[in-house]
């Protein structure tokens, strides 16, 4: 093994032995229907027009005063994203904890901490990716996102990914992937493909959340898989 693999593998807090690539990654790139949802056919989340005119700063002060769904109720602020606005890469997480809640920016517990490990696990700063949730609000008690939020929230992270033009989407977790793909499909299953995404047809990888890795570390080396798939993705070879 070379010595930036075993670097890698240190960052992300896997032991650093061979074992045998993942039977579970496909070798072909399937491309399903992008999603239907677009920022233009929402007349802007507070009803004060359309979002696909808007630029970073217009869509942030949008989504801090949006009162669409009762999430505004409880939230301390709004987490609107966070990182370079020109990256390649885009991770797509669930929605804000109540760290995320208290500092306004999403990955900042725990699970930022390591979600910022598997970023240098494939040679990346947190400063050189963008960041976002498909919740913009925190969901009270850390609860899943209800369906109706995540389409409230739809048109902004839809605009996000317009302004950002990223060339791959990492999703991170069951329940952010199944809310973008509009599929109830378990995550093993959803793993190791490229899907396409909003109206960029964006690439997208899922993989577990960090949270999830806590909890079982041993899915680590999975994960690693599926962030070398990304890169190889985003670097044109995984067709």
């Amino acid at each position: 093994m070379n010595p930036r693999k075993l670097a890698y593998l240190d960052a992300i807090g896997i032991e650093a032995f061979e074992t045998k690539p993942s039977a579970g990654i496909a070798k072909s790139v399937r491309e399903p229907s992008p999603a239907k949802v677009s920022p233009s056919n929402v007349a802007g989340a507070t009803g004060a027009g359309p979002l696909d005119a808007l630029d970073w700063a217009e869509l942030r002060a949008r989504v801090a005063a949006c009162t669409a769904c009762e999430l505004h109720r409880t939230r301390t602020q709004t987490v609107f994203g966070v990182g370079n606005v020109k990256a390649e890469w885009l991770v797509i997480g669930e929605a804000p904890g109540a760290d995320e809640d208290r500092q306004g920016e999403p990955f900042v517990g725990r699970a930022g901490q390591l979600l910022n490990s598997m970023l240098r696990a494939i040679g990346l700063k947190r400063e050189q990716v963008y960041i976002a949730n498909i919740l913009k609000c925190r969901p009270p008690g850390n609860r899943d996102p209800k369906p109706e939020e995540a389409q409230c929230c739809a048109p902004f992270l839809q605009r996000q990914i317009v302004l950002l033009g990223p060339k791959v989407i990492l999703v991170v977790g069951r329940i952010a992937a199944q809310h973008l793909l509009a599929t109830q499909v378990p995550l093993a299953r959803l793993r190791g493909q490229v899907h396409r995404y909003g109206p960029l047809a964006t690439p997208l990888v899922v993989t577990y959340h960090p949270a999830y890795l806590l909890r079982s570390p041993g899915e680590k080396r999975k994960a690693w898989v599926d962030l070398q798939f990304a890169r190889t993705v985003l670097e044109g070879g995984a067709a």
